[in-house]
């Protein structure tokens, strides 16, 4: 079972953070809702165990859902309740009903334009409608959230994990490392970033040299 271990690293980066290196209290949920991001792209992006020719697994949409909500919702989560448009949403996407999910986000979002969750929502609701693919309308859907909220990581980390998924990582090392670049230097989820950025270039070199 890989997950533990990985769920361990996880803890041990917490640790690391907060009682080793001092990081304030308030950043807490943020470095939370950073390393949950990493495993959410572990999640979506693959399985190790996978043989290689990959298939579509049983339940996999379903199981994606309930992944891209949680860590959504983790990196909004300000105390508040949703909207309840965007609560009965989140309902279908965790049930891999993405069609719907995204046609009630598009109606609450006519009457909540400003809606920087919102949006993302739609945005994940429409790339996970696509099995992965980002369409015209699922990166509108990123641009508007990211407008809604420009100094929210999470817009970019989610298209940059949609990129990937689609087989483009050019535009996936492109808009991560333009958001790294925005980051403040204590922003928590800049390590996760960074290392993001790194295999992607590792990924492209062995590429490179495995070409004829």
């Amino acid at each position: 079972m890989t997950w533990l271990p990985i769920i361990m690293l996880a803890v041990i980066a917490f640790t690391v953070a907060a009682v080793v290196l001092r990081l304030p209290r308030r950043g807490w949920t943020m470095l939370g809702a950073v390393l949950t991001l990493g495993l959410a792209g572990y999640a979506i992006q693959g399985n190790p165990g996978m043989a290689g020719s990959p298939k579509q697994a049983v339940g996999g949409e379903a199981q994606s859902g309930e992944v891209v909500v949680s860590v959504r919702r983790a990196l909004f989560d300000t105390g508040q309740s949703p909207p309840s448009y965007l609560t009965v949403s989140d309902a279908f996407a965790r049930r891999g009903r993405y069609e719907s999910a995204a046609k009630l986000l598009r109606s609450g979002l006519q009457k909540n334009p400003n809606d920087a969750e919102g949006w993302l929502a739609l945005a994940n609701a429409l790339v996970e409608h696509a099995h992965g693919q980002v369409t015209p309308a699922a990166l509108l859907a990123f641009e508007r959230s990211e407008a809604a909220m420009p100094a929210h990581p999470g817009p970019a980390y989610f298209l940059g994990i949609a990129y990937l998924r689609s087989s483009k990582p050019n535009e996936a090392r492109d808009v991560w490392a333009q958001l790294l670049e925005k980051s403040p230097v204590d922003a928590p989820w800049r390590a996760d970033l960074q290392a993001r950025i790194e295999m992607i270039d590792a990924m492209m070199a062995n590429m490179a040299t495995d070409a004829p």
